[in-house]
């Protein structure tokens, strides 16, 4: 197990960041996951985190669940300390940003003194207001994507990704991938085997790697403007092995003609009618790959890629990794 130099002789300072109305999951959920690798730590004779908690002025901070948590202020930090900043989302954060315009200039004033700077969900908006996402690739909470987009168009938004690392700014999708961006520091720090007695603890997967996507493809496709497709979708996924499955018999199925249904689907779903029966495809194999025991041959024919070599230029395209390595990954025996 590897460990920073310093991190046997001295606790990291992570700092929790608190505001009126943030999401209570966002920050309790990450705390915890520190908390219990702080705990897997002194189990080994090693230091491991030192939590803190803090506000503008410190003091009870209620949050949008009705829970008021305790808060040190800002000022009583030992910023020379300062190892990690994290900093928790809030679900009107869009309707409530320009209030927080005091914090954002602390986060600006401060961000550099810390080791890492961590946002959880719609946090991201407070560290883009800071201006730490300028020209990074950054996650935050799927529906809130195009948001932060347009408010702060300096950041590229990756509506897919569960956290992604740029440098020393980390930020993570919605609510509990701030779980799994914790696990993926506590690794960082602490090592796997770490990891894994904390993942074990708080019974979590130390499963979804940065570039899994934060909803599935049938999920994303019963938003409203897709609803006229459900029916199809339903019938597609019982048929992906099939090889007629073209767009074509699509088209059919929903009863119209090829150029419409190309055009309206694309309109409602935003993507064609081929790349939405590739990624249904996909899904279907990551999750034989996941809880099944057939071979991947096997799973390409049952999932309607024909044969292993296309499943596996699939996976590269859209995951960046092999079929193989997606079951070692994350295999429920593996």
């Amino acid at each position: 197990m590897s460990t920073h130099p310093a991190f046997t002789t001295a606790p990291r300072d992570v700092v929790f960041i608190a505001y009126p109305r943030l999401s209570l999951l966002d920050l309790s959920g990450a705390q915890t996951v520190f908390w219990a690798a702080s705990k897997a730590m002194a189990e080994r004779g090693q230091s491991g985190y030192q939590l803190h908690t803090a506000s503008l002025n410190g003091g009870l901070i209620q949050t949008v669940e009705g829970l008021a948590i305790d808060t040190q202020a800002l000022t009583t930090l030992d910023t020379a300390a300062l190892d990690t900043l994290v900093v928790p989302g809030a679900p009107d954060i869009c309707q409530t940003l320009e209030k927080h315009r005091e914090l954002s200039d602390w986060l600006q004033d401060h961000a550099h003194l810390a080791r890492r700077v961590v946002s959880v969900c719609s946090g991201a908006f407070l560290l883009a207001q800071a201006g730490l996402l300028d020209a990074r690739r950054a996650a935050t909470h799927w529906a809130m994507c195009d948001a932060l987009h347009d408010r702060f168009p300096a950041v590229e938004v990756d509506a897919d990704a569960i956290f992604i690392q740029q440098g020393k700014v980390w930020t993570s999708a919605g609510v509990t991938a701030g779980i799994d961006l914790a696990l993926a520091l506590v690794e960082a720090d602490c090592g796997r085997e770490v990891t894994l007695q904390v993942a074990r603890e708080l019974v979590v997967y130390i499963k979804r790697p940065g570039g899994q996507a934060q909803y599935s493809t049938l999920l994303q496709s019963q938003a409203q403007d897709a609803a006229m497709f459900d029916d199809l979708h339903l019938w597609l996924m019982e048929r992906l092995g099939d090889p007629n499955l073209t767009v074509e018999r699509l088209a059919e199925q929903a009863a119209m003609s090829l150029r419409n249904f190309t055009r309206v689907y694309k309109a409602r779903t935003g993507r064609t009618p081929s790349k939405a029966l590739e990624l249904f495809r996909l899904e279907a194999a990551k999750r034989l790959l996941e809880n099944s025991p057939h071979k991947i041959e096997r799973i390409a024919r049952i999932c309607g890629f024909n044969d292993e070599e296309r499943l596996r230029a699939c996976f590269q395209r859209h995951l960046s990794i092999s079929p193989r390595d997606y079951r070692s990954r994350f295999s429920r025996d593996g």
